[in-house]
């Protein structure tokens, strides 16, 4: 990539269809914004749904296309709900062109989901897993589709601990959500290397945004400390950060751009990757892991009960 990639040179979308997990606020709904502008029939996949109704609103009026915007209620802490999703969205589509794992939740306070996972684990990389493996008939019927997985840079300091996996000897928040997002790597790698055996026209690749301002960083780790933490995030986020717009780059370049292959990994290409225009970028050596990756997808498939059976 010679030249820096801006949201001007998204290829026209008409006629795709594309869910964006957490789209309501953030690197989701910018993501939204832009696939929509461009013509793309987008889903929010989100939790509050009162939010999601807004959020649909507001992308709607930037959209070529009456009603191309629209959402579907989606909790990753249940898997309940991401089966609800998966048959809700089956009864409205019969294609899915770009499925975009955008949700997430960042160094919280001990918690778990409706199935008693870890709640980083459960919603950043068990929720995801499951979403896909039941939308993935779809996504193989549709040419050209993509799996785009949101990871972080905090997957540096994440390690897959098989004997403590959802933290039932010792939590630790910060180990906890860079292990969630090793998983998101370790899965794009993994999901892209059965793809490839299976002779399947549909990718998956991984992406980053960097240091952006959102709520992300708030929700976690000021349920501790509201107070500090409020005010950390406020600094961080006025004078380090870059916005949410930008952050969404490295996730739409890696959605549509057509010189993407299967298996890589984008982020901003300044400031140690916390600021900038999507470039590829290196991961941790932990993340290339092929034993860990398959040990995980098996574990995963065992978690959640679903399991990816055309890719064996």
């Amino acid at each position: 990539m010679t030249q820096r990639w801006t949201m001007e040179a998204l290829p026209a979308l008409d006629g795709r269809v594309a869910v964006i997990t957490g789209a309501n606020s953030g690197i989701g709904f910018e993501t939204a914004r832009a696939l929509a502008r461009r013509g793309a029939r987008v889903v929010l996949a989100c939790r509050d749904t009162e939010k999601a109704l807004v959020a649909v609103r507001q992308v709607g009026l930037e959209a070529p296309q009456k009603d191309a915007v629209s959402s579907l209620p989606l909790d990753l802490a249940s898997l309940a709900s991401v089966r609800a999703f998966a048959d809700a969205f089956r009864a409205r589509s019969s294609r899915l062109d770009v499925l975009i794992h955008n949700a997430g939740v960042m160094a919280t306070p001990e918690r778990h989901t409706a199935e008693g996972f870890e709640l980083q684990l459960g919603t950043n990389h068990l929720g995801h897993f499951a979403l896909a493996g039941l939308l993935l008939d779809v996504l193989l019927a549709t040419p050209g589709s993509r799996v785009v997985t949101v990871s972080s840079a905090a997957h540096r300091i994440g390690r897959i601990d098989f004997d403590n996996l959802q933290s039932e000897r010792r939590y630790r928040p910060w180990q906890a959500y860079g292990q969630s997002k090793l998983a998101n790597l370790l899965y794009t790698f993994e999901l892209q290397r059965r793809l490839d055996r299976y002779g399947a026209d549909m990718i998956a690749v991984a992406a980053h945004p960097g240091y952006s301002a959102t709520q992300l960083q708030a929700r976690g780790p000021s349920d501790r400390n509201a107070a500090v933490m409020t005010r950390l995030v406020a600094i961080g986020n006025r004078f380090l950060a870059q916005s949410a717009a930008m952050g969404a780059l490295p996730t739409l370049f890696a959605a549509t751009a057509p010189t993407v292959r299967g298996g890589d990994y984008f982020g901003p290409d300044r400031w140690f990757e916390m600021r900038g225009h999507p470039r590829p970028v290196g991961t941790a050596a932990a993340a290339r892991d092929e034993q860990v990756a398959a040990r995980l997808w098996r574990i995963s498939e065992e978690l959640t009960g679903v399991r990816y059976a055309a890719l064996g």
